[in-house]
């Protein structure tokens, strides 16, 4: 395993400038999913990040069959799919996690009959499917820093909004609120996130950087938006040192990243649990000093 300056010296060769992309690109995924991640766990919508992640698959497999971006073609698969969950979803008697299962999985499903009809497909959709640190581009770089921080000023500009609906979707109706456009924006928003980390930790892996760091923050933190600065620090410093990782001992980056992250998590609640148990220790009574003569005394 080589040394941590070891590691910053390759990252500066010019000879492996996929390297400093792949760390560039990393800490924009982690970034960005650590702050919409923290939405998606707040709302209980874990689920959507898998389902997401499956439904840009037909934009993938439409775009290489065709010869097209294959990024963009996992967005507006994605964003469409999520549009269509978010509208079905405002029937109150079909559950959100029913109307997901049922449009995500059909999404999947369409990419595997339209892949399938083109020979030769392995090895470009495998990039996609578990990440792949060579690939990553500088216009892929720059791509995600710029939709990343268009993801990071939208739930700026709609955090109160998007946390009221989160809180009491019937409460924020009634306030006037669009609780549809905002459902809708909201998983907009996850799609995006999704479609910016595909490249370099996968489709397979993708849902752990959404939802990993947002469950650690919220270990440690008691306010929402504590959590939304905790939880993207931690997806980039775990998302590096995994890199680093997977850089010195020759493992797949997609899925050393997620292990350190696992990792990670396991430690924040161990010490949450040791914080807890110390305090419920503080705050419980001393044990009486009264002696038996005591007690019959006052009796």
């Amino acid at each position: 395993m080589i040394a941590p300056w070891e590691f910053v010296q390759d990252l500066f060769n010019p000879n492996l400038g996929f390297l400093l992309r792949a760390l560039a690109a990393v800490v924009i995924s982690s970034v960005v999913c650590g702050v919409v991640g923290c939405h998606v766990v707040m709302r209980g919508m874990v689920f959507i990040g898998d389902a997401v992640a499956h439904s840009v698959f037909p934009g993938l497999a439409v775009a290489f069959v065709v010869g097209g971006n294959m990024m963009l073609g996992g967005l507006i698969a994605g964003v469409l799919t999520a549009v269509l969950v978010a509208i079905f979803s405002q029937n109150r008697k079909l559950s959100e996690d029913s109307v997901i299962g049922i449009f995500f999985a059909g999404a999947f499903a369409l990419g595997i009959v339209i892949i399938s009809r083109a020979p030769g497909y392995s090895g470009s959709v495998e990039d996609f499917l578990f990440g792949s640190i060579v690939g990553v581009s500088e216009r892929d770089v720059l791509w995600g820093a710029v939709a990343g921080a268009a993801l990071i000023v939208v739930l700026a500009l709609f955090d109160k909004e998007i946390v009221a609906v989160g809180v009491d979707r019937e409460t924020a109706r009634a306030m006037g609120l669009p609780v549809l456009a905002l459902d809708i924006l909201l998983s907009v928003v996850v799609t995006v996130s999704v479609v910016v980390s595909l490249q370099t930790i996968g489709n397979v892996l993708v849902l752990a950087l959404i939802v990993i760091p947002a469950a650690a923050s919220r270990l440690m933190c008691t306010r929402f938006h504590t959590m939304m600065v905790v939880s993207p620090v931690f997806a980039a410093v775990c998302a590096t040192t995994g890199l680093y990782i997977s850089w010195s001992i020759d493992l797949p980056v997609g899925g050393t990243i997620v292990l350190t992250m696992v990792a990670a998590f396991l430690v924040c609640w161990a010490l949450t649990a040791l914080r807890g148990l110390a305090s419920s220790r503080a705050a419980s009574p001393a044990p009486s000093t009264l002696g038996a003569g005591g007690d019959s005394h006052a009796s």
